[in-house]
């Protein structure tokens, strides 16, 4: 009988031609959650374990994932199918955890997967968010944030009976352990996402229709929301009693699961080694050493322990992310913890008594996390070539002279099974036809580049790439009512919103777009400029930037002397889902964020790997990408990193010189012209305007004409066909150095030195 019948007549007694789609999707959880189980954890087989720690996991749907892991979806598609089903339409049903917010959590989630797949006995540790960051939806051309309820009582996460105490100043709460299984392809063992909740969460405190809620009722909000707006002070100190419940939590996880496994906690680094992702979890020092502490073991064994098993991932330059908590804060919260940093900081001023860029707390009363996770862990690392760099000659350089031995450069990549196998699957059935399937597991599909000049594969991909156009162009109009033209050039930006991704640079490329075409300028191909991402719920100006674009839409929507020429679209909630759609379709992937800000970037690889072309700064691993396909498969404009952050330290940008160029001015100015006036946001527009001719503290105007540029000789390139898809064909072949699976084993090779079991081959 075949396979997914078999479980629809036991579980709804129907065939599958009989089933609605939410039935078939039950019934397909079933099936996958019965072969799961059927996978034993790698724990039971491996003495030592990595915990990877993050704040966020931004998973995405996991039904195909899962089956494309446990081998077994063409079998069910081709099931479907022959019943007249599309294995498209019970994907809909799912909804995607929310559980994650950007590149962090993507990663996270890529890393999850690499673990499994490689063999290497290790889970991720997290928080279970009920709302997530939030929901966005667009009301007056505005980003209003509604929940994100994503929690149905029928998910992939499942409850536990593990629960621990985690202590506060004022009251303890009990924790409840919820797990997802992780599959790693074809793999024999599976390991888990462990996420932490409390069963005390209150969803009715939250105002309807917004994600406002009473800060100070911890018990009830702890867990409701992925960072929740620290703009005051209820804020500030909400963020610190989740960062402690996960750590503390995790922390518990660690010395119980070492003890079942035979750990007196003396020996504990040769049970467990954590990797830090970001600052987020860097609580988790102090936090293991009061708990050996607990245990009888004395602080300079303790401190020393934790030491040897803590390694932290660096993912930015930027202040704003590498965490500063004021230790009244921390005094407010968790005092047990506080008498342990302040020992560590005392050990750091007594050693470097005339360096205080180095002390843990500062002159001020902070407590720096990437100061305490540098000193009190193993290793450090960047997330690409040039980030690495930055960290070693500029935003860590007092800590790189310190230990120049536990800094290491670990270049970010993407799981190929969600990105290629899942997201373009026509692309992925052609790669199999010319260079066989072995890519599957080592991504690498340097044999590609035999096709560079074939016409039949040049022809094929533009086919490809047109068909997945067509599949967005659906997308969009059953999810938004947008019609989008699927014969236009796809040039897409999705990322969160913030000012050094420079989404606002994009907008003013298309102002100028707009002029030239009401100037007569028609493009010999349509043009859809599509952006996704949210921004946070205090970060005005993101939002503010939000509204300029959904303005510049409405304003080129109704103008019928350019709309047929030009569009913007604005996603609504953009999310995994959008991306699985947007990527595969895109001709042109935005990298423009100024140089030296970006550590990595992830979208730039997922771009890469299925045929787009990047345009964008020397930044992240952009110029691991240039390296890869050579200059003549990339468009790189703007300054470079150096130049860049010379400019900061001698305040040697003024953002009102370039602004008083003639060819800035007009794009500038639009901003606030009458139109946008009308259709837009008085107080919004003006604001952008302000902050971009009198701060710009992001240099938007700095590299504006050189993009310009760039992207107009981009454009006209477009129109070489056999040319533009030779550079695709190129970029997809050189993409397999960016696979998550290689950065995890350099991760084991250099940091961890875990066992490796590659399972079925």
């Amino acid at each position: 009988m075949p396979l997914l019948e078999s479980y629809t007549l036991k579980k709804f007694n129907k065939r599958i031609y009989q089933c609605q789609d939410q039935e078939l999707y039950d019934a397909l959880m079933d099936l996958v959650n019965e072969h799961i189980h059927q996978l034993p954890l790698r724990d039971q087989d491996e003495k030592r374990k990595l915990y990877y720690f993050s704040a966020e996991f931004l998973m995405g749907k996991v039904l195909s994932n899962n089956l494309i892991n446990l081998n077994l979806y063409n079998q069910i598609k081709n099931e479907l199918t022959a019943n007249g089903r599309s294995m498209m339409d019970i994907e809909h049903i799912e909804p995607e955890p929310s559980l994650g917010n950007g590149g962090l959590g993507r990663l996270a989630a890529c890393f999850i997967d690499s673990i499994t797949k490689m063999g290497i006995n290790g889970d991720g540790v997290g928080l279970n968010y009920h709302f997530g960051l939030f929901k966005q939806i667009f009301k007056d051309n505005q980003q209003v944030a509604i929940p994100d309820q994503w929690l149905t009582g029928h998910d992939w996460i499942e409850k536990t009976d593990l629960s621990f105490k985690v202590p506060y100043k004022d009251f303890t709460l009990e924790s409840t352990l919820y797990e997802m299984s992780i599959l790693g392809y074809k793999q024999t063992h599976r390991n888990r996402l462990r996420l932490f909740d409390l069963e005390s969460v209150n969803p009715t405190i939250i105002e309807e229709g917004s994600i406002q809620f009473d800060k100070t009722k911890i018990q009830e909000n702890l867990t409701l929301f992925l960072y929740p707006d620290d703009s005051d002070q209820e804020g500030r100190l909400l963020r610190v009693y989740q960062q402690y419940f996960m750590v503390s939590n995790g922390a518990q996880l660690i010395i119980k699961e070492a003890k079942d496994k035979g750990s007196n906690l003396h020996d504990l680094a040769d049970y467990a080694i954590i990797q830090i992702n970001d600052t987020h979890p860097a609580l988790i020092i102090p936090e293991m050493i009061r708990l050996l502490g607990q245990e009888g073991i004395d602080l300079d064994e303790a401190i020393s322990i934790v030491t040897s098993m803590t390694a932290f991932t660096n993912h930015t330059i930027l202040a704003e992310a590498l965490e500063t908590w004021s230790m009244d804060d921390l005094e407010n919260v968790i005092p047990q913890v506080c008498q342990i940093i302040r020992q560590l900081d005392e050990r750091i001023r007594n050693t470097y008594p005339d360096n205080p860029a180095v002390w843990v707390i500062d002159n001020y009363g902070y407590a720096h996390m990437a100061h305490l996770a540098i000193h009190f862990g193993f290793s450090v690392n960047g997330v690409a070539e040039l980030h690495t760099e930055i960290l070693k000659t500029s935003a860590l350089s007092p800590f790189y002279a310190i230990y120049p031995d536990r800094f290491h450069n670990m270049t970010n990549g993407i799981t190929f099974r969600r990105w290629v196998m899942d997201a373009n699957k026509e692309l992925s059935a052609y790669l199999d036809l010319k260079i066989g399937t072995l890519w599957h597991r080592n991504a690498d599909l340097t044999e590609f580049l035999n096709y560079q000049d074939d016409p039949d594969t040049l022809s094929k991909l533009r086919a490809i790439k047109y068909n997945n156009k067509l599949r967005l162009k659906k997308h969009l109009k059953d999810q938004m009512g947008i019609n989008i033209k699927a014969h236009s050039i796809m040039d897409i930006q999705i990322k969160r919103f913030h000012e050094y991704k420079r989404q606002q640079m994009n907008a003013l490329w298309v102002i100028h777009k707009y002029l030239d075409i009401k100037a007569g300028n028609i493009p010999e191909t349509p043009i859809t400029v599509i952006f996704g991402g949210k921004a946070a719920p205090a970060y005005t100006i993101a939002q503010d930037i939000i509204h300029l674009i959904l303005t510049l839409s409405e304003l080129i929507r109704l103008d019928k002397q350019v709309a047929p020429h030009l569009q913007v679209v604005m996603i609504e909630n953009y999310n995994v889902t959008y991306a699985e759609y947007l990527i595969p379709a895109a001709d042109i992937s935005e990298q423009i964020s100024l140089a030296s800000k970006e550590a990595s970037g992830t979208g730039n690889m997922k771009f890469m790997a299925n045929g787009a072309i990047t345009l964008g700064t020397l930044d992240g691993a952009n110029v691991e990408i240039k390296d890869q396909v050579g200059e003549e498969n990339i468009y790189i404009f703007g300054k470079e990193s150096q130049e860049i952050i010379q400019l900061y330290q001698n305040n040697g940008y003024i953002a009102y010189d370039y602004y008083q160029r003639d060819t800035i001015k007009p794009l500038v100015d639009f901003i606030v012209s009458h139109g946008m006036l009308y259709f837009g946001n008085e107080q919004r527009l003006n604001r952008l305007y302000n902050e971009l001719i009198s701060k710009d503290y992001f240099m938007t105007l700095i590299d504006l004409e050189d993009y310009i540029r760039v992207k107009e000789a981009m454009l006209k390139d477009y129109e070489k066909v056999d040319d533009w898809y030779k550079k695709s064909v190129i970029n997809i072949s050189q993409s397999g150095f960016f696979s998550s699976d290689r950065t995890i084993a350099d991760y084991n090779d250099t940091i961890w030195h875990l066992n490796v079991s590659y399972g079925e081959e």
